[in-house]
């Protein structure tokens, strides 16, 4: 028996069925540019993010608590006390408002999200196969990286706080839907700005809407499951515990979102090549050497440079 046989019948199958045929080809893509790897930086990065904001929040609510003893108690009994440090903070009252580490921490959250535009920037250029040469040079890619984290965390917020409601089920039925549609048109503007902004320009806005869909609707439901799990799973668990779930979720949630973004972005570029159907093993079928060729020439670092792909198909055609 032939070891490859179920592999040569699902390739046969997939041709047959389109959706499983596109599947696939993303997945195969997504595997060909090592998404992975570029999911777990955007995912690092952003987690790496989350504290420096907590410093400045906790840092924050030290200047607004101070002499407002009814909202101190509403912070008190609220979700954000099983932060970890901030929930500490705010269980034994100490929290006080700090001029050095207000500055300290907005200066490290620039930073880290610096670092988080900059690896997103790196994925989709990668996904798209921009040749080295053509992707922003140093200076043009902090640039724009520090505006896009301007503009997008705004919209982030306010997405994260419509649902935050939603998931608090405050408000009833009215107030839970319109959390949702507030929360999912705030993402499709973010999606939409962040694929637009992050991709380059070569590469038209009308090809991007697809992902940019996929990614808010899928961004919608991971922040509805987010709170889910913090009012749920972490509320109920002890101190220590919830310390480690509440790390653990946002470590999981985080590096879920950035798979979306990669997979999202996948969809797109899959969609508008047309690289599908994919064989599962080698580079039988035109749509592979395609991506292949692709990847290859994005390495590409100077105009004098110039890489050259060829297939043992390409001989034996000759």
């Amino acid at each position: 028996m032939d070891p490859i046989a179920p592999v040569k019948a699902f390739d046969r199958l997939q041709q047959r069925l389109g959706p499983l045929a596109f599947v696939a080809a993303v997945v195969k893509k997504f595997g060909d540019d090592r998404g992975a790897n570029l999911a777990a930086l955007i995912a690092y990065r952003a987690f790496f993010s989350l504290f420096p904001l907590l410093l400045m929040f906790t840092t924050i609510l030290g200047f607004v608590l101070r002499g407002h003893p009814t909202i101190e108690q509403s912070v008190l009994s609220s979700v954000l006390a099983q932060f970890p440090v901030v929930g500490s903070e705010l269980r034994t009252g100490s929290l006080r408002g700090s001029g050095l580490a207000l500055a300290v921490g907005i200066a490290t959250a620039v930073w880290a999200g610096l670092g988080i535009t900059l690896a997103a920037q790196n994925a989709m250029d990668q996904v798209w196969a921009v040749p080295m040469r053509d992707r922003p040079d140093v200076l043009m890619s902090r640039a724009r990286g520090i505006g896009l984290l301007l503009l997008l965390g705004g919209l982030n917020i306010l997405s994260t706080v419509a649902s935050g409601l939603v998931t608090a089920g405050l408000g009833g039925v009215g107030l839970t839907i319109a959390g949702y549609v507030v929360a999912l048109v705030a993402n499709l503007c973010l999606f939409g700005l962040a694929f637009r902004l992050l991709t380059a320009n070569r590469v038209a806005t009308r090809d991007l809407l697809t992902g940019v869909v996929l990614a808010a609707v899928a961004w919608v439901l991971l922040q509805a499951l987010g709170g889910y799990y913090v009012e749920h799973a972490v509320r109920s668990a002890s101190p220590t515990y919830g310390t480690f779930a509440l790390v653990i979720g946002l470590l999981a949630w985080v590096h879920l979102g950035a798979l979306v973004v990669v997979l999202a972005a996948e969809v797109n570029t899959v969609r508008v090549g047309r690289l599908w159907p994919r064989s599962l093993f080698g580079a039988t079928r035109p749509e592979d050497q395609r991506t292949l060729r692709a990847i290859a020439k994005a390495e590409e670092r100077h105009d004098e440079q110039h890489v050259e792909v060829r297939f043992d198909t390409d001989e034996d055609a000759r």
